[in-house]
């Protein structure tokens, strides 16, 4: 058996070698790009590249797979050299470098949903402290108002540090595709609120929206309380004053329970201490600021064997830290997804905007939702 040191020294050396293979493949690629814009080629011919991945796969004998894989990522590096070369999605390119700047808020209107007290209430005013509000009944309401002109954004919690995701929420956001530009994590505690006249040892029944029953399941489960899920935190407080029955209870923000002359039977009763929601701002008008710092896509993914992990590359060969990948399935098609995706950084960082503008090309309904200053 040879010696570590050895063996080592072997791998050094045909990384050397391997390097300037890739440089010089690169530089290929590279020559490809420019005939491509000459003769106005697509960047992707997917045959070719299939093709070329099974004969490797097929040379690779035992590491076959491992070749593949390897090789594959230098393809998605070249295409995405090529895609720069040839100057891909030039539409977006141009509707993000004339994007204004986000109105001061003082001559807008903003919808959510819910009524006064609840957490979208609160979350509005901590976003737009000078706008009018308008409160509608359902997430959909909050679509509709804005795409009706109704309302010029809408507030809508998007994902909770304890119960995940809100989904409907995110299905919305595939189906009309409104931009975000705002975003806001806010701390959400719980008091549990009942009448004037009622104990904490009355307390039977708990309304609150189901979200804040999933945030407090353990402190339910602990106390013996039956949970009936309302549609927000403050109308469980409103519907609790309306019933006047000792033994109800809101599980509900401090606001919803001064809101509606509740009284405190007992506080912070969500079971993860540091428990956040974080919401949205959604706009039919693309704004992107100067502080803009995370960024929000959707799209499906091509038919292809390794498709995801490819367009991860995409990302991590850029160094770009993705804070949400989010799957859901299209209606009428089975077993076939899309894709919500947020990352941090600047579509005005020249690579971000290279890399927006492949996947503009590559990646089957894409949609660019927005870059935006996330609160």
């Amino acid at each position: 058996m040879r010696d570590l040191s050895e063996i080592r020294s072997d791998i050094d050396r045909l990384d050397d070698e391997l390097i300037d293979l890739f440089k010089k493949r690169m530089d290929c690629a590279k020559e490809v790009g420019y005939y491509k814009l000459e003769k106005n080629i697509p960047v992707l011919n997917q045959k070719r590249e299939n093709e070329i991945l099974d004969d490797v796969q097929k040379k690779g004998g035992e590491y076959g797979l491992y070749a593949r894989l390897l090789f594959s990522n230098i393809m998605e590096l070249s295409r995405a050299l090529q895609h720069n070369i040839v100057c891909s999605g030039k539409e977006l390119r141009d509707k993000i470098k004339n994007a204004p700047e986000m109105p001061d808020g003082k001559s807008v209107t903003v919808a959510y949903q819910g009524i006064k007290g609840a957490n979208s209430h609160e979350a509005a005013l901590k976003l737009f402290p000078n706008a009018e509000l308008k409160n509608y009944k359902s997430f959909g309401d909050v679509f509709e108002a804005v795409n009706n002109s109704e309302a010029t954004f809408g507030i809508l919690p998007v994902e909770n540090s304890t119960a995940g995701s809100v989904s409907a929420v995110y299905d919305l956001i595939l189906q009309y595709r409104f931009y975000i530009v705002g975003a806001l994590e806010m701390p959400i505690d719980y008091c549990l609120a009942g009448l004037k006249q009622s104990e904490f040892s009355d307390i039977e029944t708990v309304l609150s929206h189901p979200q804040a029953l999933s945030q407090c399941s353990e402190y339910c489960g602990k106390h013996n309380l039956t949970p009936v899920p309302c549609a927000n935190t403050a109308v469980a407080a409103r519907d609790t004053m309306r019933e006047k029955r000792l033994n109800y209870a809101a599980i509900c923000s401090y606001k919803a329970a001064e809101e509606y002359g509740l009284k405190i039977l007992d506080n912070h009763l969500q079971d993860n201490p540091h428990n956040a929601t974080r919401f949205i701002v959604i706009s039919k008008q693309l704004y992107i600021g100067s502080d803009a710092n995370k960024i929000s896509l959707c799209f499906s993914l091509p038919h292809v064997t390794g498709s995801l992990y490819g367009l991860l590359c995409r990302f991590n060969s850029l160094g770009l830290n993705l804070t949400k990948i989010e799957s859901r399935p299209i209606a009428a098609k089975d077993f076939e997804y899309l894709f919500y995706l947020d990352f941090s950084g600047s579509a005005h960082n020249n690579q971000v905007i290279d890399l927006l503008s492949q996947l503009s090309e590559e990646m089957p309904e894409f949609s660019f939702l927005g870059n935006y200053n996330e609160k």
